[in-house]
């Protein structure tokens, strides 16, 4: 299985989610990523790291 780790900072906090930018040197996978707040509970986050895995 091959994966690939993508690292995403805090850009804006929405009603009820949060929205992180992916940091890359090129051309971005995902983009932007909204998470819910319910999540991380009552602390924002300042990044996150997504694991996407395929076949």
């Amino acid at each position: 299985m091959d994966k690939e780790e993508i690292e995403f900072e805090f850009e804006l906090a929405t009603k009820n989610t949060y929205r992180l930018q992916e940091k890359s040197a090129g051309s971005p996978v995902i983009g932007t990523l909204y998470i819910q707040k319910s999540v991380f509970g009552s602390k924002e986050p300042k990044r996150v790291k997504v694991t996407v895995g395929w076949e």
